[in-house]
């Protein structure tokens, strides 16, 4: 078949929240020539994959959702994921962006030619656009471990993020290899129905109380609602002040050992849920339901490393052979690998995986130099421990406005400075390099292989708002 080729304004890929972010604040503005390529045929990004047990979100509804929409009527203080795939398909119908997203569309390539970027789908069709937005978020791409024999198990395997609702775990025997954030959430849930539960750890979590955050959230009058999203942003700020302090980083442990010790009355199992490293280089977590759940009578927490897989079951390094029905991956994800497996060309042929060799990074974690007329929302050093949603909503501001700088300058193309991005790039790096955030003891997502944090946003949210609340033209070269 011959391939077609269409040709919006201003294509994005990805319809999770960046998406719909993005859509919104361009319909806001006026600007009506814009389509949302989604590979899947639903939206929703993480918020639709995740249908394991106990899907939820560790941060306050309040917070984890839009600042212009916030009548929604939540049932709880952590919204279940069901409720946030509700809100999105919500914000969707009630900003008119149906009209504007086209499904089963995947993107594989773009490369900018002649003051254009030209999008390649699988299907191999060409899509042509002046602006080119990559709304693809950072947990997209599930990471299971190349484990000896995996392959020749005869049981059950899917990582939790392609939960198979086929599969019936009641009164089967489970391991779950990994213990992020995804397996505090469906291990409490699944623990009660399987007869056997074997929780394979390789690095213990620090894993609070989410405490006052549970319960049946009052749906409030306007100005509650704002007032408790304000003192939720403190709160979040607050804390940001920790990972550079090591004062205030060592009392943060001290509560949670005292918490830990509450919550596991048995020393040795304790020991073994005890992190080797401080709090906050790697993402704090939060449950009220996993360490009740590791202490029932038939979960095992297995600390010794996975040696192999067999056909039954799981081999211990510790030579014992545990038998199961079924493994599931709760193995994360390659967040650090952005944008991937879409291959971006950008002026004279570069490669944007050669340009992040040494590791992504962006402008603002948004704008990439010699890549004109490209935005991302969710870039490089975007990421934080407090509600990824106001960031997305500066970047999609952001993006909005560069397309009006552009409109008002008549210009075919904007291309951020090297030297601009170079100086901001440094910036990150000199304050996360004095943040434990790189502390030599622990290895998280946040870094690539090399040990460079690509993820994390440095600052506070406040100060991520400034930089990002208008489009500095000095920053820009315009074609």
């Amino acid at each position: 078949m011959k391939a077609s080729s269409i040709t919006p304004s201003i294509a994005i890929v990805g319809c999770g929240f960046g998406g719909i972010a993005l859509g919104i604040a361009l319909r806001k503005a006026g600007i009506d020539d814009f389509t949302i390529y989604e590979r899947a045929d639903e939206i929703g990004g993480v918020w639709r994959d995740n249908i394991y047990p106990g899907a939820a979100c560790d941060v306050p509804s309040r917070f984890y959702c839009f600042s212009f929409e916030q009548g929604f009527p939540w049932t709880s203080l952590c919204a279940p994921r069901s409720q946030i795939f509700e809100y999105l398909k919500l914000c969707v119908e009630k900003y008119d962006l149906a009209r504007h997203i086209q499904f089963g569309v995947d993107i594989i390539e773009a490369a900018f030619n002649d003051q254009k970027w030209t999008l390649k789908t699988a299907a191999g069709d060409a899509i042509v656009a002046d602006v080119f937005v990559s709304s693809v978020g950072l947990f997209n791409r599930p990471k299971i471990p190349e484990i000896i024999g995996r392959e020749d198990f005869a049981g059950t395997q899917f990582h939790s993020a392609r939960w198979d609702p086929s599969f019936k775990y009641s009164g089967k025997r489970v391991a779950v290899v990994g213990t992020g954030a995804s397996a505090i959430q469906f291990v409490p849930a699944i623990a009660p129905e399987v007869a056997q539960l074997f929780v394979c750890q390789r690095t213990p979590h620090f894993v609070g109380a989410i405490g006052g955050r549970t319960g049946e959230l009052d749906e409030g009058t306007w100005l509650s609602r704002r007032l408790d999203r304000f003192k939720l942003f403190r709160q979040f700020e607050s804390g940001t002040r920790r990972r550079a302090s090591p004062r205030l980083t060592a009392r943060a442990q001290g509560a949670f050992l005292a918490h830990l010790e509450r919550a596991v009355p048995d020393e040795d199992l304790r020991r073994r849920l005890t992190p080797d490293y401080p709090i906050g280089c790697k993402r704090m977590l939060r449950s009220d339901g996993w360490y009740p759940a590791l202490q029932r009578d038939n979960v095992e927490l297995v600390d010794a490393p996975i040696a192999r897989i067999v056909f039954d079951g799981i081999l211990a390094e510790d030579g014992a052979h545990r038998p199961v029905d079924a493994i599931i991956w709760a193995t994360g994800f390659t967040p650090t690998d952005y944008l991937a497996p879409m291959r971006v060309t950008g002026t004279g042929g570069i490669d944007l995986n050669t340009a992040w060799r040494d590791g992504a990074e962006a402008y603002l974690g948004v704008t990439v130099a010699g890549f004109p007329n490209f935005f991302m929302t969710y870039g490089p050093n975007t990421n934080l421990s407090g509600s990824i949603i106001f960031m997305i909503e500066c970047q999609a501001r952001y993006i909005t406005d560069a397309i009006h700088t552009m409109r008002q300058r008549r210009a075919a193309s904007m291309n951020v400075k090297a030297q601009r991005q170079r100086a901001y790039n440094e910036m990150v790096q000199r304050r996360i390099a004095k943040t434990v955030l790189v502390d030599e003891t622990c290895h998280s997502y946040f870094q690539t292989a090399t040990g460079k944090v690509t993820t994390q946003w440095p600052g506070f949210m406040s100060e991520y708002l400034f930089r990002t609340r208008r489009v500095k033209r000095r920053d820009y070269e315009f074609g």
